[in-house]
């Protein structure tokens, strides 16, 4: 991985974490996704309307159907990361879904775009993966916990998580390909996909708008946060996968995880600090290790 992508990963790490962290606050829904979706479009509108307004044209049905499917596993994607911050903590779905969907894209990666990694890659693969273990709680995860309700508050968020990787992975794979073979613009995939998940998200804010309203006075700030930095976050990935493999850059956007257990764990006060700093560490000599294999 060359340094440029390095950097712009672990940019695009600390921005993720921060959106994360917004989202989990808001505590919000389906319709939480869309007020983002709607000030994303805002928000973006000058930058894709001027980078769009000679290529879009010339998208043909490999191009439009490539941002459709990116779209549609975008918004499941959201929706379910959502509903898992509602049932469990941060610290248990965010680790286990920034893990396993880095995995299963490289795994796909390797085995389907016949890309390569060294012995020194595949270890920093490995130790990416045991890190994110670590920060969602390692062996504690498979234990019975005391309390019914936290056992159960524990399970969901490892089922949410792990579903929310599938999609994570199913993304990944999809916008990788749009960028680094049909070599389509990172800022145009996003931003016109962002068009795809206002068709499934608008609406739910239809059908109770007091409901919808009332909400929207409460979690607003939020849904500003996630707008700015999701599309920066994401895009700065997509441009680091035009010069670096796919099976590289995936398991080192978990740099993210080395903020989130600090931020988050901090600010939620979600607990095992120690052992949430030793997966970091992980984290990080894993995404060393992608850098220099």
């Amino acid at each position: 991985m060359t340094p440029i992508a390095l950097a712009l990963v672990i940019l695009a790490g600390l921005i993720h974490a921060i959106w994360n962290i917004a989202a989990k606050k808001a505590g919000g829904d389906v319709r939480f996704a869309a007020f983002s979706a709607l000030m994303m479009m805002v928000i973006w509108a000058p930058l894709g309307l001027w980078l769009g307004w000679r290529v879009v044209p010339l998208w043909g049905a490999q191009e439009w159907t490539l941002v459709a499917v990116s779209g549609a596993l975008h918004v499941v994607y959201y929706i379910v990361l959502l509903r898992g911050y509602r049932k469990s903590d941060l610290t248990v779905v965010y680790p286990l879904a920034r893990g396993s969907g880095p995995l299963l894209s490289s795994l796909v990666a390797l085995f389907l775009l016949g890309e390569r990694v060294t012995l020194l890659g595949a270890l920093g693969v490995v130790a990416v993966v045991a890190g994110v273990f670590l920060i969602a709680g390692g062996p504690g995860l498979f234990r019975a916990a005391q309390e019914p309700a936290k056992r159960a508050r524990v399970r969901a968020g490892m089922a949410y998580g792990l579903v929310t990787g599938v999609f994570i992975a199913s993304y990944t794979v999809v916008d990788g390909y749009a960028v680094k073979v049909v070599l389509m613009s990172p800022i145009l995939v996003d931003y016109f996909g962002n068009f795809v998940r206002l068709v499934f998200l608008v609406p739910t804010l239809l059908v109770d708008r007091t409901a919808a309203a009332a909400l929207w006075r409460t979690q607003w700030k939020y849904a500003l946060v996630v707008a700015v930095l999701s599309p920066i976050g994401y895009v700065l990935v997509l441009f680091a996968m035009q010069t670096a493999p796919l099976s590289h850059v995936a398991p080192a956007r978990e740099v993210s995880m080395l903020f989130a257990a600090l931020i988050g764990g901090q600010l939620l006060g979600e607990g095992d600090r120690a052992l949430r700093i030793f997966g970091a560490a992980c984290i990080a000599f894993g995404v060393m290790a992608l850098a220099l294999g």
